[in-house]
C-alpha cells in the first residue's frame, strides 16, 4: 500500500545515478577500482588502515564466523534481540548461537554481564550487536571476550561511523560487520563490508571474499575455503556518494529523533538518555502493557504510517527453539512491546507530528485514566 509516512527511506538521488552511469559507460561491474576507493573511504571514515566491501552484511558475518572455523558444538555467544544473520551463520557451520539476555528496555543491548555468566570452554566469540545505531557497551565486552580468551565480532549494521568515547563502532572489537541494505543509513543497494584489527586477518577475509583464488601466471590456484561475496562496481559507486552524504543524514536524524523524543509520552523510549554518538538509524518506542501492538500498528497502517518491529526475538523462531536454551526474561518481557516508527531523511518535522498524533490516538484506549 501507499503510505503518508514510511517506516524507511534512502537519499539516493542525482549524484548517485551520475555515479552509476560511469561505472556503466567504463564496463567494468564486478568488484574493481571503485570498489576499492570505496573501502579506503569507508576504512578512512572509520580511521582504520583498510576494509573489505562484501556483498550484503550476512556476508560480512559469514565471513567473521569463517576465520573462527567453527566445529560441531563450537558457541558463538550472541543478543537473540538482534535479526537472524548471526545466528544462521553460526548453526550454518555447526555451532551453536547461545542467546545473551539485554540488560533492560531502556538499554537494549547484550548484557555484559549475562554474557559473562555463558562463557563455556565451548564459546568460541561473542558478537555485539549495536541496536539502532546506538552503541552496546562494548568496552565492557571486550574486556569480558579479553578475559576469556576469544574474539570480540561487532554487528554494526545499524551504525556506520559512530564514534564511542575511545574509538569507532565496528573497530573495537577484533572485526566488525557492517551492511548497506537500502534500510540502512548509508546503502549500496545491497551490500556489507568487514574491519579488523589484524591486517593478516583482514587479508584472509578478502581472500575468503573471493574463493581464496590465487593467480599462478598463467593459471589459478585455491589455497583455502571461500566463497563469491564480491560487491559490484554498481553498489560501490553508490556507497561513494552515499558515504559523502553521511554526515548530512546524520545532523536530520538527530534533529528528528530529539523532535520523537520531545512530542512523544505514555510510551518508554530506548536510549532517552543517550547523548553520545549515534547513528539514529531506528526510531524504536516500548508500547504500554496493556497496549495489543498488531491492533496499534493496524491503527496505523490505516492512517497511512508504516511501522515495524526490531527484532523478534531469534531465540523464540521455530528453528533455534530446537536448542533447548534458558528463557530470556528482559528480552522476552520486551519484545513484544517494541515497535520501530518512521524515521529517515527524507521525513521532516512535520511528518514526525503527523506520526506521534496517529500514534496517540491509536493508543488511546489504552492510555486513558
Amino acid at each position: 500500500m501507499t503510505y503518508r509516512v514510511t517506516l524507511a527511506d534512502n537519499t539516493v538521488g542525482a549524484e548517485e545515478i551520475e555515479a552509476v552511469t560511469d561505472v556503466l559507460a567504463g564496463r567494468w561491474l564486478s568488484a574493481g577500482p571503485v570498489t576499492r576507493e570505496f573501502e579506503r573511504g569507508f576504512a578512512a571514515a572509520l580511521g582504520v588502515p583498510d576494509a573489505v566491501a562484501v556483498s550484503s552484511g550476512t556476508a560480512a558475518l559469514h565471513l567473521a564466523m569463517l576465520t573462527l572455523d567453527l566445529s560441531a558444538g563450537d558457541e558463538v555467544i550472541m543478543p537473540s534481540l538482534s535479526f537472524v544473520a548471526a545466528a544462521a551463520v553460526t548453526a550454518l557451520h555447526g555451532g551453536v548461537p547461545v542467546f545473551a539476555d539485554v540488560i533492560s528496555a531502556a538499554e537494549p543491548t547484550a548484557a555484559p554481564g549475562d554474557v559473562y555468566d555463558l562463557i563455556t570452554p565451548r564459546t568460541q566469540a561473542i558478537v555485539a550487536m549495536h541496536y539502532g545505531g546506538y552503541p552496546a557497551r562494548i568496552a565492557e565486552l571486550r574486556a569480558v571476550a579479553d578475559a576469556a580468551g576469544v574474539p570480540l565480532i561487532e554487528d554494526a549494521a545499524h551504525a556506520p561511523v559512530v564514534r564511542t568515547r575511545d574509538d569507532m563502532l565496528g573497530t573495537v572489537g577484533d572485526i566488525g560487520c557492517f551492511s548497506f541494505h537500502p534500510a540502512k543509513n548509508v546503502t549500496t543497494g545491497e551490500g556489507g563490508l568487514v574491519v579488523a584489527r589484524d591486517l593478516d586477518l583482514l587479508a584472509r577475509i578478502r581472500a575468503m571474499r573471493s574463493h581464496c583464488v590465487v593467480n599462478r601466471g598463467t593459471h589459478y590456484d585455491v589455497n583455502d575455503i571461500g566463497l563469491n561475496y564480491r560487491p559490484g562496481e554498481l553498489g560501490s559507486a553508490i556507497g561513494r556518494v552515499q558515504l559523502a552524504k553521511l554526515p548530512g543524514d546524520r545532523v536530520l536524524r538527530r534533529r528528528l529523533t530529539c523532535h520523537y523524543r520531545s512530542l512523544l509520552s505514555g510510551v518508554g523510549i530506548p536510549f532517552a538518555d543517550h547523548t553520545a554518538d549515534s547513528a539514529h538509524h531506528l526510531m524504536a518506542i516500548v508500547l504500554p502493557e496493556r497496549a495489543p501492538r498488531e491492533e496499534v500498528q493496524r491503527l496505523m497502517r490505516e492512517a497511512g504510517v508504516q511501522t515495524s518491529v526490531h527484532y523478534p526475538p531469534t531465540h523464540l523462531f521455530s528453528r533455534y527453539r530446537r536448542l533447548g536454551q534458558r528463557r530470556l526474561p528482559v528480552t522476552e518481557g520486551l519484545a513484544g512491546r517494541l515497535l520501530t516508527l518512521p524515521l529517515h531523511s527524507r521525513m521532516d518535522e512535520a511528518d514526525v507530528v503527523y506520526v506521534v498524533e496517529r500514534l496517540r490516538k491509536a493508543l488511546s484506549p489504552w492510555t486513558k485514566g
